[in-house]
């Protein structure tokens, strides 16, 4: 049951990721972008990989510790919690992305690769499009966002 929840995680949010990247210019692409409930479903897997590991889980962010960090990841309920949580996570920084590439009108032919990456290596992609979306915003100071 742990490997099949594993792997649905994602899979809840591969049609969002689609939409995002292949069809950016799409308003159904838009309103599901703006959506923060995109993640509910895979928020609801992560409650249920975490339910039977939640003692340990409140050990390891509570007093954070690598030794008792490890230790829960070891366990499959464990790692597959934080895999669910690092997918909803993700989902939700590419949102974000996508949105403000729309909103600084980035090329979608820049925007997909970023989001891909977003979806594999999330803190790199963030890290090469924050300066982007900073030149972006200091060239046209009109398209700040409040």
């Amino acid at each position: 049951m742990t490997g099949f929840l594993f792997e649905l995680t994602f899979v809840l949010t591969a049609p969002v990721w689609l939409l995002m990247i292949l069809a950016p210019g799409r308003r159904l692409t838009e309103r599901v972008a703006a959506s923060p409930l995109t993640v509910l479903p895979v928020l609801a897997v992560y409650l249920v990989l975490v339910a039977p590991v939640l003692p340990e889980l409140w050990a390891a962010v509570s007093s954070p510790d690598l030794d008792v960090f490890r230790e829960l990841t070891a366990s499959a309920n464990g790692a597959g919690a934080v895999w669910a949580q690092i997918i909803a996570w993700d989902l939700l920084l590419g949102q974000w992305m996508y949105r403000e590439g729309r909103h600084l009108r980035l090329s979608p032919f820049l925007m997909s690769p970023f989001l891909v990456l977003t979806i594999l290596l999330s803190p790199i992609a963030l890290l090469l499009f924050l300066p982007i979306r900073a030149t972006m915003l200091h060239k046209h100071p009109q398209e700040r966002q409040v």
